[in-house]
């Protein structure tokens, strides 16, 4: 089947699936826009915060929550609306309309969750990250330095800035969903589930995601209790399982920079890459656009009548334009954020001065709109290199009185607004194949935005106050030192690196360029065993173990595609869901734990036959 045919036969999928909607009538934008759903959408936020803020202090690693979001939120109301019919309570109905809304709240609150810096920006601003960036007398990394975190300035500079993305791209929504017609594979695959959620014909199917996800859900919170249950201060726990020899040097201050910049090499490597690439790839398609719209201007064109869109896509393009954001209400929100934005941070970082704000917020908008049109059309999000150039240009800019708090600031209101850009737009298009409103989207937006200001800094306090982050084994936020050495090489140059520092990181940028050179070269049945140099990276902060997991869940996921790639594809999201919320939720009561000083019952240790049998003689 070629290109045309399978458009084609997606296209004809589509208008099936749609057909058992007909005679459903679409309910008014503020209909979709529930109660139920904003209470739902809450709980699944503040759950949601405590498994990203895990991840961020712990992997770094943060998948993709779209799918999980809008199913999930399918699970919670659906088992609402039983609760109250069993007593008597006559519930509205529950339509797609009210899930897509329920999805676009709780991933705007992730979204400030992942944006916020709670793991990358804002820990490398603390004293913990300073004592781990090497040596301090020929760096500016002194007190002037430092800032701790307090949930005061937390709190006002994550409100501050969070909400300033949402007005930054909303008038090019048409031009990506309608005009381009980008297909935002985590946006559409999100729609797609939500569709066949609420399709009779499909109840079935949508039944046994759940049962998969609870199963799952289950199985990953008990594994979790028992991991703490067997633990206990020292060297126990499964965190000290052996693992063959295969563990990194962890001491020496001159190794943790080799470290961090060897790690930080295959880092921006593989996102100069994706960067360059995504570039590519959007100039062609604006050419090959520009010319297709010349094209239909020759007089030869006019031979032809237009042929005339089909009724789907006549439909929901109808829907989508109807109850359309201002202009001048995005241009007004985003000049006024901005100026509040101008006159509050330098408040709070007095070496981030107000043009330098300024500055941020003139080429933020553009660096979004790239991020959201290469999102589009790759599915890649590329947040942490647009937020790293940041650091890069304001660091520089401030020298070395304040460089490294300012370009971490500025990095972090880079990172916020290209990451609601691309995020709105993925909402946006699981809303388009929903038939949702554009105006409650943008409403689930602003409130989601806003649970997420409430909720990340207080769910990153929990584990600030009750761990030792930074410093435990478990809690060694493996991303704020690189953020905060690339700070400090913003403004000091690479004079005072160790040697060999340069040509090693050289030597490790040019082998991800060339990994994923060859990746992109070779077909993807053998590609995809060819590792990527993002994931390589990560474990010369936290251990090999991370690539131990990372390879053990990867074979898994392979041998089930290749058994039943169907059943695969469907219970994937679900699978993975159960597993990362199930985890992610027994983080609360662990914190509680510790915060009232209770120690693990156990302590289980891990050891090699000679050093058992030195204990036990």
């Amino acid at each position: 089947m070629d290109g045309d045919d399978a458009m084609k036969k997606k296209d004809d999928d589509a208008s099936m699936e749609e057909d058992a909607f007909a005679g459903v009538e679409v309910p008014k934008w503020r209909d979709q826009i529930t109660v139920r759903g904003l209470v739902v959408s809450f709980a699944m936020g503040s759950l949601f915060c405590l498994t990203i803020q895990k991840l961020l202090l712990t992997t770094g690693i943060i998948p993709g929550f779209n799918m999980a979001a809008g199913l999930i939120g399918f699970f919670l109301v659906k088992t609402w609306n039983k609760l109250l019919e069993k007593v008597g309570v006559v519930t509205k109905p529950f339509t797609r309309q009210e899930n897509t809304v329920i999805q676009t709240c709780v991933i705007a609150c992730c979204g400030i969750a992942v944006s916020g810096g709670f793991g990358t920006y804002i820990i490398a601003m603390d004293e913990r990250s300073r004592n781990q960036s090497g040596p301090t007398d020929f760096r500016p990394n002194g007190p002037s330095s430092v800032k701790n975190p307090q949930l005061t300035w937390l709190y006002a500079f994550i409100i501050t800035v969070s909400f300033v993305g949402l007005f930054s791209v909303v008038p090019l929504r048409r031009i990506m969903i309608i005009d381009y017609k980008l297909p935002y594979p985590s946006g559409t695959a999100t729609a797609v589930l939500i569709n066949s959620f609420h399709t009779p014909k499909d109840e079935n199917k949508a039944k046994k995601q759940i049962k998969i996800l609870g199963k799952y859900f289950t199985i990953s919170f008990l594994w979790s209790f028992f991991k703490w249950f067997y633990s206990g201060d020292g060297d126990c726990g499964f965190g000290n399982f052996p693992i063959l020899g295969l563990k990194a040097q962890e001491n020496g201050a001159i190794f943790n920079v080799l470290q961090a910049f060897i790690a930080m090499a295959l880092i921006l490597g593989d996102g100069l890459y994706n960067l360059l690439k995504i570039l590519a790839v959007t100039i062609i398609a604006f050419y090959k656009q520009q010319k297709k719209k010349q094209m239909a201007t020759l007089p030869l064109s006019h031979d032809k009548p237009e042929e005339a869109l089909p009724p789907l896509e006549a439909q929901r393009n109808e829907i989508f334009m109807k109850d359309r954001v201002p202009l001048w209400f995005a241009a007004s929100g985003y000049t006024a954020l901005a100026a509040i934005s101008m006159g509050v941070i330098p408040k709070l970082f007095p070496s981030a001065k107000w043009y330098y704000i300024l500055i941020s917020y003139l080429i933020a908008p553009v660096m979004g709109f790239c991020n959201a049109y290469g999102c589009g059309l790759t599915d890649c999000s590329l947040v942490s290199t647009y937020g790293k150039i940041g650091i890069f240009i304001f660091a520089a800019w401030a020298g070395q009185d304040g460089g490294v708090l300012a370009g971490l600031a500025l990095c972090g209101v880079m990172m916020i607004i290209v990451q609601t850009a691309s995020d709105l737009m993925q909402d946006f298009k699981t809303g388009y194949l929903t038939l949702s409103s554009p105006r409650s989207m943008f409403a689930g937006q602003i409130l989601g935005t806003l649970m997420g200001c409430i909720l990340a800094p207080l769910t990153f306090w929990l584990f600030w106050v009750a761990f030792d982050v930074g410093i435990s084994k478990e809690y060694q936020t493996p991303y704020a030192v690189v953020y905060r050495e690339m700070a400090l090489l913003g403004i000091g140059g690479v004079s005072t690196l160790p040697k060999h520092c340069l040509s090693l990181s050289c030597g490790f940028f040019a082998f991800s360029l060339l990994t994923n050179f060859i990746k992109d070269l070779l077909p993807k049945k053998v590609s995809m065993y060819i590792p990527i140099p993002m994931a390589m990276a990560i474990p010369f902060f936290i251990g090999p173990y991370f690539g131990i997991d990372m390879a053990l869940g990867s074979l898994v996921n392979a041998v089930w595609g290749r058994l039943n790639k169907r059943e695969a594809d469907l219970l994937g999201p679900a699978v993975a869901s159960g597993l990362i919320c199930g985890d992610g939720i027994w983080t609360l009561p662990a914190a509680v734990l510790a915060l009232a000083k209770v120690n693990p019952s156990i302590c289980m240790a891990f050891l090699f036959r000679g050093q058992a049998a030195k204990l036990s003689g």
